[in-house]
């Protein structure tokens, strides 16, 4: 398993949008959720998801869609995070409509 040690970000667009993505260590997500949400209140959606563990050792995974369609962007940045094998750490993904 492998984990994030400071933020990092990128831009890219698709499909007539905008997304501001960011991965962070698990200690800095929550703050960075709220700063997102604060700095960009004409974005569509703030999605994100985040595996740490826990008093027990145990991976703890979440996420959310943030109104987007059930399972379309929650679930696949989780996946991402899976697939990296990142723990400790969370993505949130910014999105822009045209």
């Amino acid at each position: 398993m492998q984990t994030v040690l400071r933020v990092v970000s990128t831009k890219t667009e698709a499909k007539k949008s905008t997304f501001l993505c960011f991965l962070c260590p698990i200690c800095e997500f929550k703050a960075l959720h709220e700063r997102l949400k604060a700095e960009h209140p004409k974005a569509a959606h703030v999605v994100w998801a985040l595996r740490e563990r826990n008093g027990y050792g145990q991976i703890v995974e979440n996420q959310s869609d943030d109104g987007e369609p059930k399972g379309t962007s929650g679930q696949p940045s989780l996946n991402a995070l899976r697939g990296a094998q990142l723990v400790n750490s969370g993505a949130l993904i910014v999105r822009y409509f045209g």
